[in-house]
């Protein structure tokens, strides 16, 4: 009877065992870091619709490969899926890393587990877009502000200083798309009063619903000179409703952001130009400064990670080339 009950409980412990290597994730580090004992940073990003996600994780696997830590870099399907980077966030904890970084969608829906790190010790590094949170030791991003106010420095010159613009956003809720809103219309607010913004609508970054904002906004605003799109989709949402409401050549668009169908638009004429970031460069100093917070170094709270004007007479230009993403 005994040695039956001993075989019993012996079976119970490995079916137990066993459903718990199964509820595992294939490729979840060790509790004490990554694979081989590695130093493990966890990279939870806004998207992967867009080249730029990809030029940050390429940037993020250089620094990777030169400080010799493992990390993964993950985004939701598309920068309107909240919930599924907090399903992100809250796997990449249940890792163990030593570090955390985010890019927030959301930044009060993160607020949990960012404090959930901050109890366990882990270091927060915040990029792209900050996160409206004390907690994150650094933020590694644009100055979106600042990029955006050249943006509508440019836009304002071209327009020599007067007429009527829209502006088609990527967000209401995330820092980055916040900032490249408020930048560009207190720029015009200060330098180009004659110049009225008339409109701001918001489509998720989204191309196809970016090009029926724009369409929407020509249609209310006949008299409309201008349109500033402030990431990726939401520019080449306004090229495309540009084209499809006839009116190419009769619209000046200024964008933020880069990829193939921006850089073949302002090669095109169909754009003026606009602002792109330094995605490697992202990608590279928030491990950078994960990896000095682990460490317990002195990181500074903002890395600014700089960004450029290109049109079609700088595109080519060894500068810019570099920091233009497809």
């Amino acid at each position: 009877m005994q040695r039956r009950k001993f075989l019993a409980l012996a079976s119970v412990a490995a079916l137990s065992l066993g459903v718990a290597a199964c509820d595992t994730p294939a490729d979840a580090p060790a509790a004490s870091g990554g694979a081989g004992g590695k130093t493990y940073i966890a990279i939870v990003s806004k998207g992967f619709q867009h080249q730029f996600w990809q030029s940050v994780k390429q940037g993020a696997e250089k620094a990777a490969k030169e400080f010799d830590v493992e990390i993964s870099f993950e985004g939701p399907d598309k920068e309107t899926n909240v919930q599924q980077q907090m399903d992100q966030l809250n796997n990449a904890m249940a890792k163990n890393p030593q570090a955390l970084a985010l890019a927030a969608l959301d930044s009060k829906a993160a607020e949990g587990v960012l404090e959930d790190a901050k109890a366990k010790n882990i270091p927060v590094i915040a990029f792209d877009s900050g996160v409206d949170s004390a907690i994150p030791v650094a933020t590694a991003s644009t100055d979106n502000k600042a990029a955006a106010a050249e943006a509508a420095k440019h836009m304002a010159e071209l327009l020599g200083n007067k007429g009527e613009i829209g502006i088609i956003g990527h967000s209401q809720t995330a820092t980055s798309g916040t900032d490249r809103r408020d930048g560009f219309v207190e720029y015009m607010k200060t330098n180009a009063p004659d110049i009225k913004i008339v409109d701001i609508q918001y489509a998720d970054g989204d191309q196809a619903k970016s090009t029926d904002a724009a369409k929407a906004m020509m249609t209310g605003n006949p008299n409309l000179a201008g349109m500033y799109g402030t990431n990726e989709g939401a520019a080449i949402g306004v090229v495309n409703a540009v084209k499809e409401m006839g009116k190419t050549g009769k619209l000046t668009i200024v964008g933020f952001d880069s990829g193939k169908a921006q850089m073949d638009a302002i090669r095109d004429g169909l754009m003026a130009g606009a602002v792109t970031q330094n995605p490697v460069g992202i990608g590279y100093e928030t491990v950078k400064a994960a990896v000095a917070a682990i460490k317990g170094e002195k990181v500074e709270k903002v890395i600014d990670t700089g960004f450029y004007w290109y049109d079609k007479k700088n595109i080519d230009d060894a500068d810019i080339a570099a920091n233009l993403y497809e």
